[in-house]
């Protein structure tokens, strides 16, 4: 017998299981599902809800199934009736507290309270009462927080603070008053939050949510005055098929490509054609700083979460960071110039949308050293759900559609621009060109597998021209916070550091589709599986490199003569400063 096994009893029948478990766990794997709503495997066990009970023989009260462990002999019952009226009436409870606009909710048939009343047979409310109202905080470029539809699960709080590290959250006051909040219920533009939006990735009903910007596309998108241009990020095609029940991993770029000229845009760019320049400006700084003595290690800047979570609690550590501009902000600088003079269109006639993974993509278009000659360089910011919302208004058959290809000269791409959209991807795409830049050889293994996982802190070291190079990767603010400790303590440890603010990269971003019934909640299997998808995009392309790809070499040609001239300092860069919300001290620097 496996001394890793013990015996317990669910519902009167035998099964072995491994010590250590939980009881959800356990039972999850015995085939019974316990409903749960506070409970997130990525997270600390919070056992608030008591929606996980389960009956324990021989315990005096019902037993927290998530908090738990599994004991030897132990007999369970998950399914009785008590259990089962002692469940709607938490339940009941929290609807009883709970907004009645289910029909005109984002989260309407997509939301884990909604369905959880559903299977537990509830079709009444029973319980009148107070209710509690906040007013809904709309100051924020990026998240929207709305109080009245919170059911004090703790995920999201749990989430900022334990995965991102940011600690913009926490619950406040106690019993009825009790309210998720950032500190001295400040408006969230004045916060420290990043934008991330996995607070709405881990919030089980409408709490938290994007700044919607689908009904201001619809109306723009009828103006036959403007030109509309689009472009798409990476990962978005390798989970958008999720919105439409389609397995997760599954590439619909051109699918996509062809649904947004359907629903009225004139041109469809695709971002991975800027992420190939991005390789080109951000890859030329990193060998100039190697070779001219300059701040090292060198830190990515594509991730706009990061740029913020940078600003803030690393402000001494800006001069590492890279001046290029993301892939999105780069295209759209393109679009009003580059192409508008290829074109002959006034770039003010230009209406420039980014579809994005990423919620904190919003606060990076309205930051105005992104401006474009005075204009807004990117207009509108909607993410992969709102995305697919818009598609699924437009009454587009988004699963059938026939494929499409990317307009040219800025739909070009190389598998290294693909494989942005994933932790680790904008290493080992920089190390693809900068390796061929330096040496003048071409690397033959260019796929770095010391650098692809999911493990929260990667390093690798890389060998050019005899110099061994040490790179680090991180993903998740909270593993980027880890790194950067490790930067102030040895400047020298690193020579290239590359953050991503979201957990997987790109591909977990705050926009990206909810998770289904099926996989609540997102699982790693599914980030995997979308990791995969853009990996095979990589293999699958005949250009693998960014500087291989021949429109990049065009546009430096004819517009912008090398990389990191005037010209290419001047739109394809920018600059960071130290920033904090107001009435927040740093050691470094004074109230702002």
């Amino acid at each position: 017998m496996d001394n890793n096994k013990i015996t317990i009893t669910i519902n009167d029948r035998d099964y072995q299981v491994v010590a250590g478990q939980t009881i959800m766990q356990a039972a999850d794997q015995c085939g019974y599902h316990i409903p749960r709503l506070c409970y997130h495997p990525k997270l600390s066990i919070e056992g608030a809800c008591r929606v996980c009970i389960v009956q324990v023989e021989g315990a005096k009260n019902h037993v927290a199934s998530c908090a738990c462990p599994v004991a030897d002999g132990m007999k369970i019952h998950t399914n009785t009736k008590e259990l089962r009226q002692a469940r709607r009436d938490i339940v009941e409870l929290l609807l009883d507290n709970h907004p009645e606009d289910c029909h005109t909710c984002e989260r309407d048939g997509n939301c884990e309270l909604q369905r959880l009343a559903y299977s537990m047979g509830i079709r009444h409310r029973h319980f009148t009462g107070e209710r509690k109202h906040y007013e809904k905080d709309l100051s924020g470029a990026s998240v929207i927080r709305d109080p009245d539809k919170c059911i004090l699960c703790g995920r999201c709080v749990r989430m900022c603070s334990e995965i991102q590290g940011v600690h913009c959250l926490t619950q406040a006051h106690r019993g009825f008053n009790t309210v998720v909040m950032p500190a001295y219920n400040l408006p969230f533009a004045e916060t420290v939050c990043s934008g991330c939006g996995q607070c709405i990735n881990v919030c089980p009903t409408a709490s938290f949510v994007e700044k919607n910007h689908t009904q201001e596309l619809f109306e723009t998108l009828s103006d036959k005055s403007l030109v509309k241009v689009a472009q798409f990020a990476p990962s978005v095609r390798a989970a958008i098929g999720e919105a439409f029940g389609l397995a997760a991993g599954r590439n619909m770029e051109g699918e996509l490509i062809a649904a947004m000229r359907k629903m009225g845009f004139d041109y469809v760019f695709d971002t991975q054609f800027a992420a190939d320049l991005t390789i080109m400006e951000e890859g030329s700084e990193f060998l100039e700083r190697i070779q001219s003595g300059g701040p090292l290690p060198l830190i990515t800047s594509c991730s706009s979460a990061w740029m913020k979570y940078m600003e803030q609690f690393y402000p001494d550590l800006i001069d590492n960071i890279s001046t290029a501009k993301s892939p999105m902000s780069m295209a759209s600088a393109l679009f009003k110039t580059y192409w508008a003079e290829k074109m002959d269109i006034a770039p003010k006639k230009i209406l420039s949308v980014a579809a994005m993974c990423c919620t904190a993509k919003k606060y990076e278009a309205a930051r105005p050293e992104l401006d474009v000659n005075g204009m807004r360089a990117t207009d509108i910011v909607v993410t992969t759900r709102e995305m697919a919302w818009m598609i699924k208004s437009a009454g587009i058959d988004f699963v059938n559609i026939e494929p499409e290809k990317p307009d040219t000269p800025l739909g070009l791409s190389s598998g290294a621009g693909a494989i942005f959209g994933v932790t680790g991807g904008v290493m080992e795409a920089a190390v693809r060109t900068a390796y061929e830049l330096y040496t003048g050889e071409t690397l033959v293994d260019i796929e770095m597998a010391a650098i692809r996982g999911f493990q929260g802190i990667k390093e690798a070291t890389v060998t050019i021209d005899g110099k061994d190079l040490r790179l680090v990767v991180a993903h998740g603010l909270g593993n980027a916070h880890q790194v950067m400790e490790m930067v102030r303590e040895d400047p020298s440890r690193f020579h290239f550091v590359e953050i991503m603010g979201c957990p997987g990269g790109c591909i977990g971003g705050g926009g990206q589709p909810y998770a289904t019934a099926n996989s609540i909640p997102l699982d790693e299997e599914a980030l995997r599986l979308r990791a995969q998808a853009l990996y095979d995009l990589d293999r699958g392309k005949t250009i693998r490199r960014s500087h291989d790809n021949p429109d990049i070499q065009r546009l430096y040609k004819e517009f912008l003569g090398r990389p990191l001239s005037e010209k290419a300092h001047e739109l394809l860069h920018t600059h960071y400063e130290a920033h904090l919300p107001k009435g927040i001290v740093s050691p470094n620097l004074k109230v702002v």
